[in-house]
């Protein structure tokens, strides 16, 4: 074989190792950001940077609005049961004297009316 040859071969044998390495290290590393990015919430991009959007179809934007009204229900629901909690525990906290005195005035007053 030619010496020139077996210095190539040699040559290559050395930088071989070190260009795998190389190229595991880089892509370990987009497989990383793009890890951190999806967890941390971040869009992704693709090759020229340009953010990458879910496609919505027909399907897709029915279901957010349907999704959309049902959470404006139960919150309106949410926000009436907060408002009958605060009168249980404003009864519950009342002293029982006054609690007393004001179902027996309402009971008056009822039939006081009639």
């Amino acid at each position: 074989m030619d010496p020139e040859v077996i210095e190539v071969f040699n040559f290559v044998l050395k930088v071989l190792p070190l260009a795998v390495v190389i190229v595991a290290l880089c892509v370990g590393g987009s497989l990383l950001n793009t890890w951190l990015r999806i967890k941390n919430g971040y869009p992704l991009s693709n090759s020229w940077g340009m953010a990458l959007h879910p496609k919505t179809d027909r399907e897709s934007a029915e279901r957010i609005k349907l999704l959309t009204n049902e959470n404006a229900t139960l919150r309106a629901e949410l926000g009436s049961v907060k408002d009958r909690l605060e009168t249980v525990e404003r009864i519950v906290t009342d002293t029982p004297t006054k609690l007393a005195r004001e179902i027996e005035g309402l009971s008056l007053g009822k039939g006081g009316n009639a």
